[in-house]
């Protein structure tokens, strides 16, 4: 480990160890959670699924920063991307149960509000289907051209006030990866078991463990980046 990396864990440690230890503001988090959980939302995104990149990119370039990464834009994207991500977690979680009911399938809503079941399992599970193959695939295709658009902004903040060139970077999208390995890999491998285990979740910590989850993906893409690198 190097010395980078060791101010690197230091920091992350210290930033975050407050929340464990002391209980006022573990319950100040709770209640800002509770008062204002898109904001809230904002915040954990930007911090967490940034970091999660920040962590791929020393795996794969040795670096936790380059010229052209755009730790800032990236953050407040993510934090944007976060608000859509708790409203789509709201709407799928509060839908899909009711959904289910509506096909003559009883229990599954009282169930989500309750201790383990498997009715409450067979509820995250679908919640999680249905997000992760509509709600899903769109979501990535968003990132993936806000992220290139940091890029070609040289990793600038002007990226948040240049116009996108949404259609240039669609078109440009390198599609073979996007759908055989980021639909057809991630999707049922990786984001439907992980958001099941999200959807298990008490309400107040799924935005949390989704956030943390895109530090999970940012590694593993990486190590698999790397490993592809060896072969």
């Amino acid at each position: 480990m190097k010395k980078q990396d060791i101010l690197f864990a230091i920091i992350i440690i210290a930033c975050f160890l407050p929340f464990f230890i002391s209980e006022p503001i573990y319950s100040y988090y709770l209640s800002a959670n509770n008062a204002h959980p898109y904001i809230m939302a904002f915040f954990k995104f930007a911090i967490l699924a940034t970091l999660g990149e920040v962590i791929g990119l020393r795996i794969k370039n040795g670096v936790y920063n380059e010229p052209g990464f755009g730790i800032m834009p990236r953050a407040i994207i993510w934090g944007l991307l976060g608000i859509w991500i708790a409203i789509a977690m709201k709407t799928f979680s509060s839908g899909i149960p009711y959904f289910v009911q509506s096909l003559g399938i009883d229990g599954v809503a009282d169930a989500m509000k309750s201790s383990f079941s498997l009715e409450k399992l067979s509820g995250a599970f679908l919640i999680s289907v249905m997000m992760n193959t509509s709600f899903g695939p769109v979501f990535m295709t968003v990132h993936k051209i806000t992220d290139t658009h940091i890029l070609n902004c040289g990793g600038s903040l002007k990226a948040l006030i240049t116009p996108l060139p949404f259609g240039k970077i669609l078109a440009d999208l390198n599609w073979d990866i996007q759908w055989n390995f980021v639909f057809k890999r991630t999707i049922p491998f990786f984001w439907i078991p992980a958001h099941t285990l999200t959807f298990l979740l008490p309400p107040q910590f799924q935005v949390l463990f989704a956030a943390l989850l895109g530090v999970a993906l940012g590694i593993l893409l990486s190590i698999a980046a790397v490993s592809a690198r060896k072969k």
